[in-house]
């Protein structure tokens, strides 16, 4: 197939783009600048030039190729309602220029929008919260609607994802522990967080572009959950630093907007992403990456 490709140059985007095409896939993706044009042709990609601003490079990218995997997001949290509602309106685009076609339209979100009970494990059947509960919800509702006209759609719940680069929420949590000389965590630290390797999650997009059928949502989970203590450990360890616990109310300045995660419980399962897609998690683990990335 040929897919156009937002956030081709991504974390998550780029490796996307590598997994398509060394599996027979033709890429379009989109890019804004020449280094990226540059990295897209030199992966053997097509290029669009353009960003998501726009909506002419859009329509034009989702018209002129089979699929269309949406990865980008502006990740500055300090307006971060304002990039969820630009978010639903790049979805709103790409699905009208999609509407009535049946192509795939697959779009990223994330797996602490699953609405589960306290204490459980979040499925891919639980429905998401609401975009007043928590406004990265926009995508989903953005996204779900799109199947009644005529448009295949598959969300991917992302967790956190992670190499020896980057680290999803946890990559926050290390500028903010190098900047404050402290590695922090909130109570005794037993909450965890959900994990994927990287290059494992990028087949899990291939795989939901090859077998999704008219509507799915796969969660992106190799460990259902990585205790937060463990994580602030290693951090600690990394950057030879104190570990410390905090109260809520320490950690609310302590970490800034990330206060709103560092004490929540994010676990979540992948069984029935395993079970449609036939997809496998073989990667390192979250904890493992971050003994093996480089602190200075």
């Amino acid at each position: 197939m040929r897919v156009f490709v937002t956030g081709a140059n991504g974390f998550i985007g780029s490796a996307v783009v590598k997994e398509l095409l060394d599996n027979g896939h033709q890429v379009l993706g989109l890019s804004r600048c020449d280094t990226g044009v540059k990295a897209l042709k030199e992966a053997g990609a097509e290029v669009l030039r353009g960003d998501i601003g726009n909506a002419e490079n859009l329509r034009e990218g989702a018209t002129n190729t089979d699929a269309v995997i949406h990865t980008a997001f502006n990740h500055d949290f300090s307006k971060f309602v304002e990039n969820c509602e630009s978010d639903r309106k790049v979805i709103g685009i790409l699905g009208d220029a999609l509407a009535g076609t049946q192509k795939l339209l697959i779009v990223s979100s994330g797996t602490a929008l699953a609405q589960c009970a306290p204490g459980q494990l979040g499925t891919e059947n639980d429905p998401p919260l609401t975009s007043k509960q928590f406004p990265r919800a926009a995508s989903e509702e953005a996204t779900m609607g799109l199947a009644d006209r005529g448009v295949r759609v598959a969300i991917v719940r992302l967790s956190q994802i992670h190499d020896t680069e980057k680290q999803g929420l946890v990559s926050f949590a290390i500028q903010i522990a190098r900047e404050k000389g402290v590695s922090a965590y909130v109570g005794d630290g037993t909450n965890r967080w959900s994990a994927a390797p990287r290059w494992d999650t990028a087949r899990l997009y291939r795989l939901a572009l090859e077998k999704t059928g008219k509507r799915a949502i796969y969660h992106a989970v190799a460990e259902e959950g990585v205790p937060v203590f463990d994580i602030a450990t290693a951090v600690g360890r990394g950057l030879k630093v104190p570990v410390k616990s905090m109260t809520p109310e320490e950690a609310a300045g302590h970490f800034g907007w990330l206060g709103h995660f560092a004490g929540l419980d994010i676990r979540s399962s992948s069984a029935q992403t395993r079970h449609q897609l036939g997809w496998n998690p073989t990667g390192p683990g979250m904890i493992t990456d971050l003994e093996n990335m480089r602190y200075s």
